[in-house]
């Protein structure tokens, strides 16, 4: 860690760094950062890294101050606009990531107030939400045997549950939510980097994600389409083997009339849907695509629901596909 460009209130730690489990928006806001006289002609990239205890903040945290951000944990959300200002002209830090989490229950209206006070100063902040479901969560902490900031005289499973709904609107107005439950530390890197250190002139993101019910819906997912009526490859023996990414499998799962009539309208309704979140200025979008397990059907509408969509790069639209679930079996 260089203690010259990453400062904190707190040190302690985030379970998920030393015990992450094991893998799915436009870029950091690109106005002009103001002084407390008016706005600069400096580019000031803004990221508020926030989300579940044992998520991985601390992650993320490291990955940012790798790649050269000036990265502060454990910011009380009161403080953010003071960093903002007091680095706005310093051409060494023009990239400020404030990482913060629950210290009362003032906390969620403490940072809606921050976000509003730096929107109203011209800065565009980008809130990253990092989640994990409470098994995880439970795995983690047990993992480093360190208790739960909200968990008191209760179980770790209390304090869990207690800062989830403490959190629940702050995720729900997040720029992106980061799912880690099934990231291993390396995954969830290459997550944050590829978040934060893109293409600044992207103006949506949109992730195509293929995964398995019988696995869980990904936290992260803002769509999702359910292919399970459609019959399955794994009932045939000789398609068994194989993944949505082979010809026979592709070759079955598309060539079957009520799967061409389903991605018409899918294709349809998820260009509307860009429309809308193109004037709404929404950056980050996933898609998630299920069947049972996450290895025939859906991967192979996956494919071919981007490839349909891969047009709308041309207004600014990156085009992604994940499969969550693949190799799981």
């Amino acid at each position: 860690m260089n203690p010259d460009q990453r400062t904190g209130a707190d040190p302690g730690t985030d379970p998920a760094t030393d015990a992450a489990a094991p893998a799915g928006g436009e870029t950091p806001g690109d106005g002009p950062g103001p002084d407390p006289d008016g706005r600069t002609g400096h580019r000031h990239d803004v990221v508020v890294v926030t989300g579940m205890s044992g998520a991985g903040r601390s992650t993320a945290a490291d990955v940012l101050e790798d790649r050269g951000w000036y990265v502060v944990d454990n910011l009380p959300p009161s403080m953010i606009q003071h960093l903002m200002r007091t680095t706005a002209d310093d051409p060494q830090r023009q990239k400020v990531a404030a990482v913060v989490d629950v210290r009362s229950r003032d906390f969620t209206t403490e940072l809606s107030r921050a976000l509003r006070e730096l929107a109203e100063d011209g800065w565009r902040p980008r809130v990253v939400f990092v989640d994990a479901s409470d098994e995880a969560l439970v795995r983690r902490f047990d993992a480093v045997r360190r208790p739960h900031p909200l968990q008191g005289e209760g179980l770790l499973l209390d304090g869990i549950r207690r800062e989830r709904r403490m959190l629940a609107d702050l995720r729900s107005n997040a720029d992106v939510v980061v799912d880690t439950t099934s990231y291993n530390v390396h995954q969830l890197t290459a997550k944050i980097d590829s978040l934060v250190n893109a293409d600044q002139q992207l103006r949506l993101r949109l992730a195509v994600m293929s995964f398995g019910f019988k696995y869980g819906i990904p936290l992260d997912a803002d769509v999702v389409l359910d292919l399970r009526f459609l019959p399955n490859p794994y009932w045939d023996p000789q398609l068994r083997p194989y993944t949505g990414k082979d010809a026979p499998v592709r070759s079955y799962v598309l060539g079957q009339e009520l799967a061409g009539r389903y991605l018409d309208h899918a294709e349809q309704l998820l260009r509307t849907s860009v429309e809308g979140y193109l004037a709404e200025g929404r950056r980050y979008v996933t898609v998630a695509v299920g069947c049972t397990g996450g290895k025939h059907r859906s991967v192979a509408v996956s494919e071919d629901l981007a490839l349909r969509l891969g047009d709308l790069e041309d207004r600014g639209v990156q085009l992604t596909t994940f499969h969550r679930d693949l190799g799981r079996e």
